[in-house]
């Protein structure tokens, strides 16, 4: 080993004690049991549902109630427990309106509390538990899940407790013994893309997830084409904006990051002041809190967004032959005398007529007005300090893929073609698929965000990111065509069929999962394939566990938009020591404290693992052998004691 690397671990351990101590310490830790990791995927701005699944650990959280009182205590006291611990102020808000909370009710729920802490804390090392307390209770938790003497426990959990409602700690106290709760019953969390668009609040998720302590994101296209918004690619700003004028989420827009549209309502409202833009009016699914718009308006706005987004877009696919996606260019293609386009040799008629923007013989030029619209929402992006936070966030804590405990985490798929056969993108000129390929795409979304402005590799990489978007051999879209044309314009169903990649088909076969995992290198013995971006329709008999348990696909349907379609309201792939497990959610229904998921058992594990046989096992096997090295060099006089 590097000897200039021994002498700066030195000075974190300067003596011989303190390295035999943490060499202690680390081998005590691996034999501790995993904690639990739990998979979310395509929360879509679901924010109240998904902070209901965090809180409750998707449902863990009551059966360890269930576990520890489910004899001694009765089912509705278990419930109103569950519902403490998940929403420790609104709740005991509720009670005291209601003259409930007596001392008698502060020293059984603080009881209770430590029952479930100390049921939820058994995996951790007593740093770890305190390192998640606020430090002026530290002492008094720590005291309390740790003692050792069984005749005396009562009476010494009796005597703290009274002390901590006589000095008025009380209430503080159960809150943040809920808060130690949730926080332990959650040891790692993966989120499989797509936390962005149709939902009212994607940017409450994201604050959410900056406070977890251990998280790591797999974009989904959604994801990128806000990714891509942020580094300034004109398509995508338009993109992100008629999405969210389609869903009527003008709250995440303005409230959540101070965007600007009202250059948008202006521009809008004289453009199309003679179209009543019947087809525009948004899919309202949530009621916008702190920005309610007219609906007439909404239309207006979301009809320009959407003109000055599909010439933009054709303009990408001119730039780019490469990319083979000019047929796609439909706004180019439209016969602005009769209104009608051709596809598939075929004339359809627009069931929009009116375009006033729009230069028959150069479609796809934006008017000066546009122009100067796009300037303005472009400088919004730009500028806009919490969506910045939270991109670099998405960027720091996120990738195309992640290999965690021999897990290939992924949103979409890897391309293939109809004979199983890797599909490649070209990139610059050359070409790559499977696994090289999402190297290389992780190396161009970075290029996008953080490459020098005004540069060739900027403009490039920030162009890709809308090919990442949408583009057909695109493992975050994974589908033949983005029918947003079609879905606008033209009155026929066919048209508005998207067709997923043959992955979708291949990936159900165990041969090729195991292919994939090789392509990754993790042992198909033990590996599996955790996807989301396709809902699973449970409804038509569609099951989440494919190719014999080696395939995930875990959205259910947490957005609103899909629940018709699935049946259900979205799934958590749960692991932990002992098992894999799906829960699988209900709709969320706002206000109602107690909505436990059904909890699906799908592996069991052959023997229990411990944080030995995961890859943080590993990790620390690595420091503890840094460690015997520095110790030696201590012991040879090689590097000396400080």
């Amino acid at each position: 080993m590097d000897n200039k690397y021994l002498k700066l671990l030195a000075k974190e351990y300067p003596t011989i004690d303190s390295v035999a101590s943490e060499m202690v310490n680390l081998s005590a830790i691996r034999s501790l049991p995993k904690g639990t990791e739990y998979f979310f995927s395509d929360l879509h701005g679901e924010y109240e549902a998904f902070l209901h699944m965090l809180k409750s650990a998707s449902g863990i959280i009551k059966k360890k109630i269930d576990l520890v009182f489910g004899k001694t205590v009765s089912n509705a006291e278990r419930e109103a427990l569950a519902s403490l611990i998940y929403y420790p102020e609104k709740e005991i808000k509720a009670l005291s309106g209601r003259n409930l909370i007596t001392d008698e009710w502060k020293r059984l729920t603080i009881y209770r509390l430590i029952l479930i802490c100390e049921s939820v804390s058994a995996k951790y090392t007593r740093s770890r538990v305190r390192k998640r307390v606020s430090k002026d209770l530290v002492y008094i938790l720590d005291e309390l899940l740790n003692v050792t003497d069984d005749v005396n426990k009562d009476f010494y959990y009796e005597e703290i407790i009274n002390t901590i409602i006589d000095t008025e700690l009380d209430e503080k106290f159960i809150i943040s013994l809920c808060r130690l709760v949730q926080s332990l019953a959650i040891d790692k969390l993966h989120i499989i893309g797509d936390i962005y668009d149709r939902g009212p609040r994607a940017d409450i998720i994201m604050d959410e997830l900056m406070s977890m302590h251990d998280v790591d994101i797999q974009w989904g296209n959604h994801d990128i084409s806000w990714m891509g918004a942020a580094s300034g690619n004109p398509a995508l700003i338009a993109n992100v904006i008629r999405i969210a004028m389609r869903y009527n989420n003008f709250d995440v827009l303005e409230d959540g990051y101070g965007l600007n549209l009202r250059a948008l309502a202006v521009f809008a409202a004289e453009a199309y002041k003679d179209d009543e833009c019947k087809l525009y009016y948004p899919n309202t699914l949530d009621d916008n809190i702190y920005d309610p718009v007219d609906a007439k308006l909404v239309a207006k706005m979301h009809k320009a967004i959407t003109v000055i987004q599909l010439k933009l877009e054709g303009q990408l696919m001119a730039k780019y032959p490469e990319w083979e996606m000019q047929q796609r260019s439909l706004f180019a293609k439209i016969n602005f005398s009769d209104n009608t386009v051709e596809i598939g040799g075929n004339v359809y008629k627009l069931k929009d007529n009116f375009f006033p923007t729009v230069k028959s013989d150069n479609p796809l030029v934006l008017s000066d007005g546009e122009k100067e619209l796009m300037t303005v929402l472009t400088n919004s992006f730009l500028h806009s300090e919490k969506l910045h936070e939270h991109i670099k966030f998405l960027f720091a804590k996120g990738s195309m893929y992640n290999v965690c405990n021999s897990n290939l985490l992924f949103h979409g798929c890897i391309p293939m073609d109809e004979k199983g056969e890797l599909q490649s993108v070209n990139i610059n000129g050359k070409s790559y698929s499977g696994k090289i390929l999402l190297d290389k795409l992780d190396e161009i979304v970075n290029r996008a965000y953080f490459s020098y402005d005004n540069t060739k590799e900027k403009e490039y990489a920030c162009d890709f990111m809308w090919y990442l978007w949408c583009g057909s051999n695109s493992p975050l879209f994974g589908k033949d065509k983005m029918a947003f044309f079609e879905s606008y314009y033209i009155d026929d169903e066919k048209l508005h069929k998207e067709s997923y990649n043959d992955y979708y088909v291949f990936s159900q076969d165990v041969a090729v999962c195991d292919r994939i995992l090789n392509m990754f290198g993790i042992d198909e013995n033990r590996g599996h394939i955790i996807n989301g971006h396709v809902p699973v329709k449970i409804k038509n008999g569609e099951s989440p566990v494919k190719a014999d348990g080696k395939l995930f696909v875990i959205d259910g349907g947490i957005s609103k938009a899909y629940q018709k379609a699935t049946g259900i309201a979205g799934y958590t792939l749960i692991y932990d020591s002992h098992s894999l497990s799906l829960a699988e959610h209900k709709p969320f229904i706002s206000g109602k404290s107690n909505q436990t998921p059904k909890i699906q058992l799908v592996e069991k594990l052959e023997s229990r693992a411990n944080i030995s046989d995961t890859d943080k096992g590993e990790e620390i096997l690595e420091r503890i052998d840094d460690l015997r090295k520095l110790l030696k060099a201590y012991k040879s006089g090689t590097i000396k004691e400080q």
